[in-house]
């Protein structure tokens, strides 16, 4: 196999919710024998992670006691969104005036813009799950800059605070506050007090260290209005004359708003709706018709508890192109050291916590 497509495999859960302090399952062989065994993860996982332990649940953590702090609207984001999510209606009145190559072009805009958050801020930056070169990691960041869903280095902090403190007061976006808070509401308020605290004692070094992340984060309101908007825009207009009007609400704004809408149904409802075989004390769930529309981030019960496995998935390229295309990054010799749980581990941890719904298929 080429070397840039190695996989590690010797990685397994590290979510358990009945001890105190994060351990992980390893699996030991003796003979045919498999036997899981728990140890202490950080160090290891650690080394193997280029130190990055952050997204792991932290079961140390305890709420405040007393009233909770009052929502604080922001009235800017409210209006925003009120008139994006206009606009995106518009768009689809749109469509059937619109030429096919539009439509061809805006679901262009929409998949790259997607690679740029599941396969770059969020498998790559967020996780570390694999490495990618400074080719792929410019793109990426290009891509990302078109999803407009902040930058990666802030989009790595939330979504870093979000594992580690998964549905509690430190989480951005608590699944337990409801459907709209966890979709959409959580950007209209002010955050919680918790996660700002939490997320500015997170170890960040790594993404900070990345001269590719960081030239994006200080030009990152230009990147914007260039590659999220003007781009998408001006190519249909100007390459195959269409209307300004149709080329503005269907590749920039109505690819804007859905890309938006497919990220935050990872969570809501992935985090309300589906089956828990891998760990039933959380609540994450396995939705494969968020997978189909986030690009592979619907197996969240999955991911909550490996989230080092750079598939987000036991189930390779099913309902998950963001895995496809990383593989396909490794095969070309883009990306290198893709993290992967052993077959065994999985199993074993089914047995241990899942809710038995994997029997069922």
């Amino acid at each position: 196999q080429n070397v840039h497509c190695r996989l590690s495999k010797e990685f397994s859960s590290a979510s358990s919710t009945n001890t105190v302090g994060t351990l992980i399952s390893r699996v030991a062989r003796n003979g045919d024998a498999v036997m899981e065994k728990d140890l202490l993860s950080h160090e290891d996982l650690a080394e193997d992670r280029g130190d990055v332990i952050d997204d792991i649940f932290d079961e140390t953590y305890r709420e405040k006691e007393g009233p909770k702090p009052p929502l604080r609207y922001v009235w800017r984001n409210i209006i925003l969104m009120s008139l994006l999510h206009l606009g995106a209606i518009l768009g689809l009145v749109l469509i059937p005036s619109a030429k096919i190559q539009t439509l061809a072009w805006a679901v262009l805009c929409f998949l790259v813009s997607a690679l740029g958050i599941t396969a770059g801020s969020h498998r790559l930056w967020s996780h570390r799950s694999y490495k990618a070169t400074l080719p792929l990691r410019i793109f990426l960041t290009i891509a990302n800059s078109i999803a407009f869903q902040n930058d990666i280095y802030e989009w790595v902090r939330d979504h870093r605070v979000h594992h580690k403190f998964s549905e509690t007061d430190a989480d951005p976006h608590n699944a337990t506050r409801g459907f709209f808070f966890s979709h959409i509401g959580w950007l209209l308020v002010r955050k919680h007090p918790d996660v700002i605290e939490k997320g500015q004692k997170l170890d960040l070094s790594d993404v900070k260290a990345d001269k590719v992340v960081m030239f994006q984060r200080r030009y990152y309101k230009p990147s914007v209005v260039l590659l999220c908007f003007t781009l998408p825009t001006v190519v249909p207009w100007y390459f195959w004359d269409e209307s300004i009007i149709i080329s503005f609400f269907i590749p920039a704004i109505l690819r804007y708003t859905i890309g938006l809408n497919a990220t935050w149904l990872v969570n809501s409802a992935a985090h309300m709706f589906g089956n828990r075989p891998y760990d039933q004390n959380i609540n994450p769930r396995e939705n494969p018709l968020v997978s189909l529309g986030a690009l592979g981030e619907g197996f969240h019960n999955y991911h909550h508890t490996f989230p080092y496995d750079y598939s987000t998935s036991e189930f390779g390229w099913r309902f998950n192109i963001t895995t496809a295309f990383i593989d396909l990054m490794c095969f070309l010799g883009l990306a290198s050291d893709r993290k992967k749980v052993s077959k065994e581990v999985i199993l074993a941890r089914k047995m241990r916590t899942g809710d038995g719904s994997h029997k069922s298929g």
